[in-house]
């Protein structure tokens, strides 16, 4: 297998994540992962199975969260791969009784690994780059907290705001396009082309 058969294997890894998550074919959404693999999102961070069971159980109560992707690049290390997709994540949800759309903007940032002759993903950390909210009927107007929404990740703030409304949990320390949690995980990523034991 050459190099660029690599980067096509997980591209379409890439892809499939997208399509099979989205769509809810959880059986095969869970082709795209290794058994030890990890999700980190903005309410989730654990083993990606847990993420796949969340995310079926708030699919079937109606939660409207889908993605769109971007161009990617792709460094290949021998059975270790590093991939930046440029993505969009969108949730609608209501909001002081008015019904909203939030896009947020930013990068997957990927750890795979070719095991027996097959990629998979070990981890998915998104970085999280700008985001917008606005009424989906935009003869409507929301109120919002401007001391809470001050408060929230510059890269994922109204995201954030959202989804605490709705009463998830959020994680607030997550990486944006600078800053140390963003160096650090640059810096993971190295270790891992590296040959770190772990992701």
């Amino acid at each position: 297998m050459t190099m660029m058969d690599d980067e096509f294997a997980i591209r379409k890894l890439i892809e499939s994540w997208v399509l099979f998550r989205d769509a809810g074919f959880w059986d095969r959404f869970r082709t795209v992962w290794h058994p030890d693999g990890v999700m980190v999102a903005t309410w989730f961070e654990g083993p990606a199975e847990g993420f796949i069971q969340a995310s079926e159980a708030g699919f079937n109560k109606g939660v409207n969260v889908l993605h769109t992707l971007g161009g990617s690049i792709v460094d290949v290390r021998g059975n270790r791969a590093i991939a930046q997709t440029k993505m969009a994540i969108s949730q609608r949800a209501p909001l002081n009784g008015v019904l909203c759309d939030c896009v947020c903007q930013g990068r997957f940032y990927d750890m795979y690994e070719k095991r027996e002759g097959r990629w998979g993903l070990v981890k998915r950390q998104p970085i999280y780059e700008k985001d917008r909210l606005d009424p989906v009927d935009l003869s409507q107007t929301v109120e919002l907290d401007r001391e809470k929404l001050a408060a929230m990740p510059e890269g994922y703030r109204h995201l954030a705001y959202l989804q605490l409304a709705v009463g998830m949990n959020v994680n607030l320390q997550l990486p944006g396009l600078r800053g140390a949690a963003v160096t650090a995980l640059y810096a993971q990523g190295d270790a891992w082309l590296a040959g770190a034991q772990t992701a």
